[in-house]
């Protein structure tokens, strides 16, 4: 923490202005957060930010935010190609940083931005805010009481219909394109989660004109036989669900499973035991927010939900998937 800031209050910094920062910034206001200032490659896009979220202080670079003494943490939200630069940038000026996901474009990224962390004992946090959603911890706790028996498999969907030109990033090789870095590390985070790191791991995609995965599947086996499969694109919308299936019954998490919704355990008959659902307000964005904050505060090195190992180890997963798919990206 800066020398300014007391212990009740932990300033963040919003490095770049695009729609991710805006509903991390309404849900961070809302929630009681403390927004001191945005940056962005332009001063009126951080002024006209700023000027929208009552944001005290707008900078017209991202090296005037992470330089700015009254910021302690910086939410890093600018496109997949730019992510380690933007964090390492941040933490040379000794912030801790949340970096949106997908984390960096690969693994050897991500190793150096937690290394660099470490090496100062500043946090960084990958943004994977499903991770942080009370019906996740109650899915975990769950799985932790073994109310489902030995797991057996898991499913997971993310399909979005996202009908952008090929100029849009998400269709741009040059910035981490394809539905994989955006849409598929929501699955690929969640298999990790409940069924640990691959052992093995295949896939299939569909690419589009620019050569960036529009829709791509997995298949993939996990420690104690778990077998698993994702699917994710963005040009069809899914159902969205996810399910874990375990010897003795099944965790079904209704649409849309990486948002707030409900979770329902049934037992090996497929009756209804439970049904589970918290009352979240705004996007759910906060609670990521709420636990970057207590690490801070507590000096911790890094969260049980979302560690940089786990982090590190799902970007392995991506990059094992990206070389079935043979996409690459020029950071590589």
């Amino acid at each position: 923490m800066t020398e300014n800031a007391t212990p009740a209050e932990i300033r963040w910094g919003i490095l770049a202005t695009g729609g991710i920062a805006r509903l991390f910034t309404k849900d961070l206001i809302a929630h009681g957060h403390t927004v001191s200032a945005v940056g962005s490659r332009s001063h009126e896009a951080a002024s006209a930010f700023a000027t929208a979220h009552g944001i005290p202080r707008a900078h017209g670079s991202y090296e005037a935010l992470a330089a700015d003494p009254e910021v302690d943490v910086v939410y890093v939200a600018t496109p997949h190609t730019l992510h380690a630069e933007n964090a390492l940038l941040a933490l040379e000026h000794g912030k801790h940083v949340l970096v949106e996901k997908a984390f960096t474009l690969n693994e050897k990224e991500a190793v150096t931005v937690t290394e660099e962390a470490r090496r100062r004992g500043l946090v960084v946090m990958e943004a994977m805010w499903t991770r942080f959603l009370p019906h996740m911890h109650h899915v975990r706790g769950l799985l932790a009481d073994g109310r489902i028996g030995a797991v057996r498999s898991v499913q997971a969907e993310h399909a979005q219909l996202l009908p952008f030109g090929d100029d849009h990033r998400l269709r741009d090789p040059n910035l981490g394109g394809g539905a994989l870095l955006d849409l598929g590390v929501y699955p690929i985070s969640f298999l990790h989660d409940v069924a640990g790191e691959p052992e093995e791991v295949d896939a299939r995609a569909v690419m589009t004109s620019r050569g960036v995965d529009a829709s791509v599947a997995t298949v993939s086996t996990h420690p104690g036989g778990v077998l698993a499969t994702t699917f994710s694109s963005m040009d069809v919308r899914g159902r969205n669900e996810a399910t874990v299936l375990g010897a003795e019954g099944r965790i079904e998490i209704a649409t849309t499973w990486y948002a707030p919704t409900t979770v329902t355990l049934r037992d090996e008959a497929g009756a209804m035991v439970e049904e589970f659902r918290a009352d979240v307000t705004g996007r759910g964005m906060q609670y990521q927010a709420a636990e970057m904050e207590r690490l801070i505060r507590t000096g911790a090195v890094g969260s049980d939900v979302m560690s940089p190992a786990a982090t590190v180890a799902v970007m392995r997963t991506m990059d094992r998937i990206r070389d079935c798919i043979g996409l690459r990206y020029s950071g590589d």
